[in-house]
C-alpha cells in the first residue's frame, strides 16, 4: 500500500514541475528574443514590488506602532518606496542595478543548483541540476565582467539562458520522478 501510495504522490508533482519547466522555457526564449524590453520589464516589475512593498511595510509599522523596531519598520518601508520609485524615474540605472542583483541571484541560484546536485548524485536527473548550477554560477561572473555597459541586453540574454536551462532541469527531474520505483519501507 505505501509503494502505491508513493507512485501516486510522484505523478501530480512531475506533472506540476513539467508545466512549470515549460513556463522557464518559454519565458527565456521571450526574454532572448527581446532583451532590451526584457530588461526594461523586469526593471519596472521590481520598481513596483520595492514600492508596493514599501507602502506595505509602512501600514505594517504603523499597524504595531506601540511595538519595538517602529522607526526601522518606517524606515525600511520608506527605503523600500524611494528604491522603487528610483527604479521607475532611472530606469537604465535601474537597469545597471538589476544587472548586479540578477548576477548575485545567478551566483547564489548556482551553488545552491550544485548543492542539490551532490545530495541527489547518483540518483538520476542529478546531472542536469550540476549541469544548471554550473550555468549559473558562469552567468553571474560574465555579467560582473560586462557592469554596467552590458547591462540592458546582458539581463534579458543571460536571465534567458538561465531560466531555459533551469525550465529543462525541471522537465528532466519530471520525468526521472515519473520513472523512478518508489521508496521502499525501512
Amino acid at each position: 500500500m505505501a509503494d502505491q501510495t508513493a507512485t501516486n504522490n510522484s505523478v501530480p508533482i512531475a506533472r506540476w514541475v513539467t508545466i512549470l519547466g515549460v513556463v522557464m522555457i518559454v519565458a527565456g526564449v521571450l526574454a532572448v528574443i527581446a532583451p532590451g524590453p526584457a530588461a526594461l520589464a523586469a526593471t519596472i516589475f521590481f520598481g513596483a514590488m520595492f514600492f508596493v512593498g514599501g507602502v506595505a511595510e509602512v501600514a505594517h509599522a504603523v499597524a504595531t506602532r506601540n511595538e519595538t523596531g517602529f522607526g526601522w519598520k518606517v524606515l525600511s518601508g520608506i527605503a523600500m518606496i524611494v528604491l522603487g520609485a528610483l527604479f521607475a524615474i532611472f530606469p537604465i540605472a535601474g537597469i545597471a542595478t538589476l544587472a548586479l542583483l540578477v548576477g548575485g541571484l545567478l551566483l547564489a541560484h548556482g551553488v545552491g543548483s550544485v548543492m542539490v546536485a551532490m545530495k541527489r548524485k547518483p540518483g538520476r536527473g542529478w546531472g542536469w541540476i550540476l549541469f544548471d548550477g554550473a550555468l549559473s554560477i558562469v552567468l553571474a561572473i560574465l555579467i560582473a565582467a560586462g557592469w554596467p555597459a552590458s547591462s540592458i541586453p546582458i539581463i534579458g540574454l543571460l536571465a534567458g539562458f538561465s531560466l531555459i536551462s533551469a525550465g529543462m532541469w525541471r522537465i528532466m527531474l519530471a520525468r526521472a520522478l515519473r520513472e523512478e520505483p518508489p521508496a521502499q519501507p525501512a
